[in-house]
């Protein structure tokens, strides 16, 4: 048996983009000639491998860039990809007409499931000669914002500190100390505030266009496509906008006064003090990085057999970099290495609590795909962004009997904090997809429009922040330019509130019965991407968050539970 096969040791090599687009174009040739079902099938799962393969070379180069964006080899890497990507899309697209064509479509479908027709349709409306240039000049848009966050040197006390290492301070229990931070971060966006503005209005222009070549009025069609969505539409989403407004805003409402009062401080709440959820500091692990690393594997180990045996894989094949250092992409992430049946995770530890939710979010994202490495075709390996968003913010909560193992004393605290901040994200990442419909529908704005937009929303979604220009950058309504998901995702971020409703769902189970709640989450994560998003729900006996009263009935048990909790002896 041959040793596992650690990251370190995963060669790259750039494939021939000519002879790669000739493979596709051979495949597509194979399955349109194919004269029985069985030879359909063989090129389906050629092309299966052959995506494996290629999708594979372009994670490597992008994990290993994002490690480290000063890197000059990964950024040429890095820079092909940008550039080949779409022209393997348009090659590719051949073989999903062909796949779509084949008279051996009800075979393929009985094997492999009617997803994977729905999928190609889908794909097919996102793909055209007309927009391959426009697709090479936004990732090249986007790398370029990547590279503007990561530079980032922030001089503050003495020191230099990247994005990331800032953090600990803007959270920091000293008031003082606090708003400097906060300050010395909006200074450097100000001092970027061009280059800022300048990157995603050439974004919203590429992006509009790209709309408008494929016969749509904007973006927005073409931008719900490119997420992948096929069991909800844009009116749905609004409406869960609206039950956000009603439900959750009046709560999060509650959460920051009471916050306020424990605090000390006046209602509206400036951006420095919403951070700090108790006058004694937030909670913080315990120990090192690899401290909160060893106190994952021993959660992982205690809550299941597949849990444990895959969080002992990532540890021993080095399937993790998650410290912070200089030329670091901002943010996290985890990925897939499909030739090694592998999941990867990207991070920036910063002593805060957010390492801990790193070690069970990511990894929530890496068990499934874990899980699901056996599916054919690979795209049904891991669901649409909203959904596997369930399995990262849901494991955040299978990890609370553990606290004491990652926070130590302050396991109180994070429970409490943990909950208020999933109830109070819910109307800050509504926010981010209402700000960007908004700049869609008027891809006309100007950068100080958007400001404005950006600014009268936080009236709406966070009315209990106060915009009194202590911290121009936010105070002015540019906060959203640090929101990387905005520039380089657009309309992800809706999936992070639709996934943190169902997370919640499974906080309620698992106050009640937490094997149930396990079984349950386990029923989610083994169909992998093999159904839409609501589909997946249904199956596994979960809520859809577009149901009438869902966040009503979340909100009314997150309630009860914060304002029952006993924060005796914490300041």
């Amino acid at each position: 048996m041959t040793e596992p096969v650690k990251f370190k040791d995963m060669p790259y090599e750039r494939p021939d983009l000519e002879a790669t687009k000739a493979r596709y174009a051979e495949l597509a040739d194979r399955l349109a000639a194919a004269a029985t079902p069985e030879e359909a099938d063989a090129a389906f799962v050629e092309k299966d491998q052959l995506d494996r393969h290629v999708q594979t070379a372009a994670e490597l180069v992008y994990i290993r860039h994002t490690i480290d964006t000063r890197d000059e080899f990964y950024d040429a890497e890095s820079s092909f990809w940008d550039d080949a990507q779409p022209e393997l899309s348009q090659a590719s697209d051949a073989f999903s007409a062909a796949l779509l064509a084949t008279p051996f479509r009800s075979q393929l479908a009985e094997k492999y499931g009617d997803l994977v027709f729905a999928q190609a349709e889908q794909e097919r409306r996102t793909l055209s000669p007309a927009i391959v240039d426009d697709m090479k000049r936004e990732n090249a848009l986007a790398q370029e914002y990547v590279k503007l966050i990561a530079s980032a040197q922030i001089p503050f006390e003495g020191g230099t500190y990247t994005l990331s290492q800032l953090t600990p301070y803007k959270r920091s229990a000293d008031d003082a100390e606090r708003l400097a931070a906060w300050k010395a971060e909006g200074a450097w966006y100000k001092e970027h505030q061009a280059d800022l503005d300048r990157i995603y209005d050439e974004l919203v222009r590429v992006r509009d266009a790209m709309g408008k070549k494929l016969g749509h009025d904007d973006f927005i069609a073409l931008g719900y496509d490119r997420m992948g969505r096929l069991s909800y539409d844009r009116a749905d989403v609004e409406r869960f906008r609206e039950a956000v407004v009603a439900h959750v805003v009046p709560l999060a409402d509650r959460i920051f006064r009471a916050q306020a009062e424990r605090l000390g401080v006046e209602y509206p709440l400036s951006f420095a003090d919403e951070t700090l959820t108790f006058r004694s500091g937030n909670p913080v692990p315990r120990g090192t990085a690899d401290d909160v690393l060893e106190a994952g594997r021993t959660f992982y180990r205690a809550l299941s057999p597949e849990t444990g045996a895959f969080f002992d894989m990532m540890l021993d094949r080095g399937l993790m970099d998650v410290l912070s250092t200089e030329g670091k992409a901002g943010g996290g992430y985890m990925t897939m290495i499909p030739d090694y049946d592998v999941p990867f995770i990207f991070a920036n530890f910063n002593g805060t609590q957010g390492d801990v939710e790193v070690v069970t979010h990511e990894a929530g994202h890496a068990f499934s795909y874990y899980m699901n490495t056996d599916k054919v075709p690979v795209t049904l390996a891991m669901p649409t962004s909203e959904a596997c968003e369930v399995h990262s913010m849901s494991m955040e909560f299978m990890a609370w009997p553990w606290a004491e193992e990652f926070f130590g004393d302050d396991a109180r605290k994070y429970r409490y904090a943990h909950l208020a901040g999933a109830i109070t994200f819910i109307p800050y990442g509504t926010m981010v997809d209402h700000f960007q419909h908004e700049v869609y529908e008027h891809p006309e704005m100007t950068p100080a429009e958007r400001h404005a937009t950006w600014r009268r929303l936080l009236g709406i979604y966070m009315p209990w922040m106060r915009l009194d220009g202590d911290i121009p950058f936010y105070a002015d309504g540019e906060g959203w330019q640090r929101q990387h998901h905005i520039y380089e995702s657009p309309f992800y971020y809706i999936d992070y509130c639709l996934a943190q409703t169902v997370a919640l769902e499974f906080w309620v189970m698992s106050q009640e019965d937490f094997a149930g709640a396990w079984d349950h989450y386990m029923a989610y994560t083994r169909q992998g991407g093999t159904r839409a998003f609501t589909d997946l729900l249904a199956h596994a006996g979960m809520t859809s968050p577009f149901d009438e009263g869902c966040l009503k009935q979340i909100c009314e048990r997150a309630a009860a539970w914060l304002d029952s909790y006993d924060l005796t002896g914490i300041e």
